[in-house]
Parts: structure tokens; sequence; C-alpha cells
């Protein structure tokens, strides 16, 4: 899990491949948690909000190309 600094210096690229990584890692999370194997709750909460970083990047990205 990076920070949105990290996040930021990351071509578009990169942050695709992250993007899909912590999707994966947090679909992972979520079926060891309904099975109870899971050890640490607030992992599931962290990687939600790393995608929400990724995305919102993204989006300033995307946003900023489409003013000029």
């Amino acid at each position: 899990m990076a920070t949105s600094k990290e996040y930021r210096e990351m071509s578009d690229e990169q942050l695709g491949t992250e993007l899909v990584q912590t999707q994966k890692d947090l679909f992972k999370l979520r079926f060891q948690a309904s099975t109870e194997k899971l050890d640490a709750p607030s992992s599931l909460k962290k990687l939600r909000r790393s995608i929400a970083r990724i995305n919102t990047i993204r989006r300033e990205r995307e946003l900023k190309a489409a003013q000029g």
C-alpha cells in the first residue's frame, strides 16, 4: 500500500497495474474474511482506500487531459 504521493509519481500504466493488483488482494481478503481466517480486518479498509486513491488520481489525470 502506497501513499498518494507515490501513486502520483507512477505512470498511467503503472497505476492501472497497481489497481488490478489491489483489487485482487481485496478479493482474496474478502474471501478470507468470509471463512473467518482473516488476521487483520483493518487491511480490508486500507485496500479499499488505496483503490479509492488510485481511482481519484486517474480521474484527476483524465480531467486534466480533457482541459488541455
